[in-house]
């Protein structure tokens, strides 16, 4: 018999010994998101309704190429690691397998299609 104490089973970061990393993953995500959407959304609204060339204009400045890659990035990575914890909880067998995989697929999809685009803007 194992002689284990209480703060020996509780370093091992649960039965699937990857929870902690997730939540602190899904943390660190959701603040930056949370600074980095509003000045995203300013910047993207003050372009919104110009000209072709005002818009190229404004996204072919480095601080708002980079944050809308970042945003575009981090926002498709949250919703992917959230969405495949949602689906874990709620689907089983072979669905639950194909709507992880399709939630994963659909996020790298949004963002190589909108890196793709930033740089041929910023280019």
């Amino acid at each position: 018999m194992r002689y284990l104490t209480d703060r020996k089973r509780a370093m091992g970061k649960g039965s699937a010994h990857s929870g902690t990393e997730h939540h602190w993953y899904m943390t660190v995500s959701a603040v930056a998101l949370a600074f980095m959407v509003p000045t995203w959304l300013y910047i993207f609204g003050s372009a919104l309704g110009g000209t072709q060339a005002e818009v190229v204009a404004t996204f072919a400045r480095p601080f708002p190429a980079i944050l809308t890659g970042l945003v575009l990035f981090v926002g498709m990575q949250h919703f992917a690691k959230g969405a495949t914890m949602m689906i874990e909880d709620y689907a089983r067998g072979s669905a639950r397998k194909a709507l992880v995989i399709l939630a994963i697929s659909i996020s790298y999809a949004i963002t190589a299609t909108g890196l793709f685009a930033l740089i041929r803007i910023a280019l």
